[in-house]
């Protein structure tokens, strides 16, 4: 198992480079709490660069506010946004939360039930999110930092501003941190120290070759989002989160070998912690931002007021709801048609069930329609449980249904959303 360089190194490491991100920032951090006039101060054309800081942990609020910023901000502009989010697991616009997610843990986790094969985890409640941008599957909490850059399309790079976050890593004493060919922040695990450009944000003294162990720890992952003039690249970095070892069990999912999805699938890579606490690590962010881009015009927190915001609430009722968390899901085949299991082969699309195949069921014929009757052209979103719905709607189930309606309970849950 490969080590990542121990937590009480890092934060030696970190306090010794604190001093080298002590200035104080540009700008007034009270000057927007007067949320009515966000949108206003944000969109004026002479504000072309921008600094936000988020005081929620709602994860789709501050999604909310990002696309809010996105949207509004001048073409020109380039705008920096951090927030941390309370416990969630955030999945991508075009990914399948049934191959992303261990859906059961989190809706046992939730309602505090065991009713399931593994215990959920002690974190309690972890909300389950869609963003409105791509990439794979996340767990932000808070012992995480995710950063946001919306800036001209014409500016936009793919390393441009991860290169920016790897220099106050650095500065704070991370001389291990570095941008790799996926456009991710990693910690190179390397033991032996070697000569090094310190201003090659591609590179570190203890960079190893390509494929040579130990694999660098990945700490930080970036998704976009493109418009026709703006630009959205966000990022979450892995500080000081005190759930890795639970992480894992959210994002392994029972059904995943089981669907055959279009969409987007994430790539596991081994993840560390890099060992600095949230604050230190935003202001030198912030002073990052500052000194990439000369002069910052607008420094500014946000918060749950802005829910108040009427573009802003808009977006965050919409995330929130079962059509966007279900519906947005990309045409999938959920297939148990092998001789040891169910044998069914059904289809879904935008979360409607367009078809179902039940020729290796052993089900009696009465027993398939009835199974295509109540399913067929059903929201899957609508079932709360496979088990209770059939019984609803079909009556009392024959033997090999209700393994049926038990199966999909296992691999197809629809667990509620959090509440309002």
């Amino acid at each position: 198992m490969t080590m990542a360089p121990s937590r009480g190194r890092m934060l030696l490491h970190a306090r010794r480079g604190l001093l080298a991100c002590s200035r104080p920032l540009r700008g007034d951090f009270g000057g927007l709490r007067g949320f009515a006039s966000f949108t206003d101060i944000l969109s004026d054309p002479k504000n072309r660069l921008q600094s936000y800081l988020s005081t929620s942990n709602d994860p789709y609020l501050n999604l909310s506010i990002e696309d809010h910023i996105l949207r509004k901000s001048p073409p020109d502009s380039t705008v920096l946004f951090l927030y941390v989010n309370r416990p969630c697991v955030v999945i991508g616009r075009n990914q399948n939360p049934w191959t992303e997610v261990n859906l059961g843990i989190l809706d046992a986790a939730r309602h505090h039930t065991n009713d399931i094969d593994t215990e959920p985890p002690s974190i309690g409640a972890v909300d389950l999110v869609r963003r409105r941008s791509g990439g794979g599957t996340v767990f932000h909490d808070e012992g995480n930092l995710n950063w946001s850059i919306t800036c001209p399309r014409n500016d936009f790079t793919r390393d441009k501003h991860a290169e920016m976050v790897v220099r106050a890593l650095r500065k704070l004493g991370i001389d291990r941190a570095r941008v790799n060919e996926r456009h991710d922040i990693v910690l190179d695990q390397g033991h032996e120290k070697r000569t090094s450009d310190p201003q090659d944000t591609h590179r570190t003294p203890y960079t190893l070759d390509d494929g040579a162990l130990p694999k660098p720890l990945k700490v930080s992952g970036s998704a976009y989002k493109l418009t026709r003039l703006r630009a959205l690249h966000h990022a979450t970095t892995l500080l000081s989160s005190p759930n890795l070892h639970i992480i894992p069990q959210y994002l392994r999912s029972p059904a995943k070998r089981h669907i055959q999805a279009k969409g987007v699938e994430s790539v596991s890579s081994p993840v560390g912690n890099i060992g600095l606490e949230v604050k230190p690590f935003q202001k030198c962010l912030q002073d990052e931002f500052a000194d990439m881009y000369a002069s910052v015009d607008i420094t500014a927190m946000v918060g749950d007021e802005h829910l108040n915001v009427p573009d802003i609430k808009k977006g965050y009722d919409e995330i929130r709801t079962e059509d966007w968390m279900w519906s947005q899901t990309p045409q999938f085949d959920l297939l148990l048609d092998t001789p040891d299991d169910i044998g069914i082969d059904m289809n879904v699309h935008h979360g409607i069930i367009e078809s179902l195949e039940l020729k290796r069921s052993r089900l009696s014929r009465t027993a398939q329609e009835d199974l295509k009757k109540a399913l067929l052209e059903q929201k899957v979103q609508d079932i709360d449980n496979w088990t209770t719905f059939l019984q609803d709607r079909i009556g009392d189930l024959d033997e090999r249904t209700l393994m049926i309606a038990k199966r999909l309970d296992q691999l197809i849950p629809i667990p509620k959303l959090a509440d309002p």
